[in-house]
């Protein structure tokens, strides 16, 4: 996608969001209504506003012109930053099921992905903030918080910890996104935080098996701003998801472990034997 497309687009989009908030009464940061009244804004600064716009966008319908509009663009840049597939990964010495990838989570086209998630399960509503709940949100489109908006809606409390659920990725190049809440540990893990850590990688593998998926790419749940120390959930995760193999020697699902960081990467590598 060339740069004017882009631009065109995000345009577009920032527009429509920013009267969107003046329609619903909702705040519209000075910043980013400059931004949108700009005729000469370069592409950079509508995309921190479009981007900082659907962070904090309730799940109000949108029209269909939206909705292409935000597909083209979105797709566009996921293709430009370069897709990624389970080949891609390095596959352990002990089990070629299981294996390593570094990079976006987003870029990713296995069957399908894990949103580290809070107990909203509606997003991260934190302008900007680059979290991989954020992330995912993001690349998705508005529909993903629509339609967690509607789950949690019917479901009627917040998800609990070790929990999963399953949405399509829309515009993200995986077929399905996993959304699980895991531990919030502060640095500090207890037994509980444990086998709550534990069960959110158990209930990830469980979904995609029981939604037929070929390959599930796990993050690093709960590292975050969650706190569970990297090294400690490193073994967790793998010990976990060894564990789950067993059990179900009949699947053939590959699990692939992505990581985004150095940090992380050294310790999964250890931990696979790579």
């Amino acid at each position: 996608m060339d740069q004017q497309r882009k631009t065109q687009l995000c345009r577009t989009l920032v527009e429509y969001l920013a009267n969107e908030c003046r329609e619903h009464g909702a705040w519209l940061p000075r910043d980013v209504a400059a931004v949108a009244a700009d005729p000469a804004a370069t592409f950079d600064q509508l995309w921190l506003a479009f981007r900082a716009l659907v962070n904090v966008r309730p799940a109000w319908p949108a029209p269909a012109s939206f909705l292409v509009a935000q597909d083209e663009l979105l797709q566009g840049m996921i293709e430009e930053a370069g897709i990624s597939t389970i080949a891609d990964a390095q596959p352990s010495p002990d089990d070629e099921r299981l294996r390593l990838w570094r990079g976006d989570i987003t870029t990713i086209a296995a069957d399908a992905i894990v949103n580290a998630a809070n107990s909203q399960m509606t997003g991260c509503w934190q302008p900007l903030h680059y979290c991989i709940d954020n992330a995912i949100h993001t690349f998705a489109g508005v529909q993903l918080r629509a339609e967690m908006t509607a789950i949690m809606e019917k479901q009627g409390h917040e998800e609990p910890t070790g929990h999963a659920k399953i949405t399509p990725a829309y515009n993200l190049p995986s077929k399905h996104i996993i959304h699980t809440v895991g531990p919030i540990a502060s640095g500090r893990p207890t037994d509980t935080h444990r086998r709550q850590l534990a069960l959110s990688y158990r209930a990830c593998l469980d979904t995609a098996y029981a939604n037929d998926c070929l390959s599930i790419a796990l993050c690093c749940i709960s590292t975050g701003v969650f706190g569970f120390p990297q090294e400690e959930a490193a073994a967790i995760a793998v010990r976990t998801v060894r564990e789950w193999m067993a059990e179900h020697p009949e699947s053939a699902l590959i699990v692939v472990f992505n990581v985004f960081g150095e940090i992380d990467e050294a310790l999964y590598r250890r931990q696979l034997n790579l």
